[in-house]
């Protein structure tokens, strides 16, 4: 398998584009999948052969993996995702660290990787990936505590299984640490799935933006990533447009490396 390309449904779909013209013309594209969609749109998705890459394993909100007061309740929702996730050929099931919470940076990361060590063996024999999201903490009132990848990497590193893995969001991680060829080389072995947006603004893959994304998509490309590169981005105009320039973007840079 190679790289394939997936989009978020949501930004596209706040477009008020019809829900079946924007599966049909997202397969006409070539987008292999679409993702964290609901689950009504599932079998139209897959009678235009296209595969539903991700769905959340429980909410974003303040308290996460982070907070062992409530991972009961987060360890069901994620297990009865997994269930549905075996049953439609779905790889991606994402999580969320939850914010900070008044405790220490390592005692955090040992909780949430204690609460995801128990959730792997369930993940195991299957070909399902949990991951939990990278995302910026700049947003008002969201003191996310994976804002940053080493914290995220130090957890998977605790955790020690090929079935859990970071969802490296170019976009918000452009925002908290930037460096992100770099990190992308050092750390890829942790990086199950990657999101793109432009930033500022968290908009299409343009020269408005400050992204440089065929440099970005290249360096995924390099370390072997297998999965897919997933655009999570609020079009400024029409949404089969901005999908078609997304896709171009990257399959030409995945397919044209530079020469050294």
């Amino acid at each position: 398998m190679t790289i394939q390309q997936s989009f978020s449904w949501d930004g596209f779909a706040r477009t008020g584009i019809d829900p079946e013209a924007l599966i049909k013309g997202a397969a006409e594209i070539g987008f292999a999948g679409i993702e964290l969609v609901d689950s009504n749109y599932w079998p139209m998705i897959r009678d235009y052969g296209l595969r539903i890459v991700s769905t959340n394993g429980h909410a974003l909100a303040p308290e996460g993996i982070n907070h062992p007061g409530h991972f009961v309740s987060i360890e069901k929702s994620i297990l009865a995702a997994l269930e549905k996730a075996i049953e439609w050929g779905i790889p991606y099931i994402l999580c969320f660290s939850g914010n900070r919470y008044g405790i220490d940076q390592a005692v955090a990361a040992e909780i949430a990787a204690q609460n995801l060590s128990r959730l792997a063996p369930h993940f195991a024999n299957t070909d399902v990936t949990l991951v939990m999201e990278l995302l910026n903490s700049k947003v008002p009132g969201r003191d996310y505590q994976a804002d940053n990848s080493a914290w995220g990497v130090k957890v998977c590193r605790m955790v020690n299984s090929p079935h859990v893995r970071l969802l490296y969001d170019i976009f918000h991680m452009q925002i908290m640490e930037g460096d992100l060829i770099h990190t992308i080389r050092e750390h890829h072995a942790y990086f199950g799935h990657y999101h793109t947006a432009g930033n500022p603004g968290r908009h299409d893959l343009d020269d408005d933006q400050e992204i440089y994304y065929p440099a970005v998509f290249r360096a995924i490309g390099e370390t072997g990533h297998m999965g897919y590169i997933g655009h999570e981005f609020f079009p400024k105009h029409n949404a089969l447009d901005s999908l078609q320039s997304a896709f171009e973007l990257c399959e030409a840079a995945l397919v044209n490396p530079v020469v050294k």
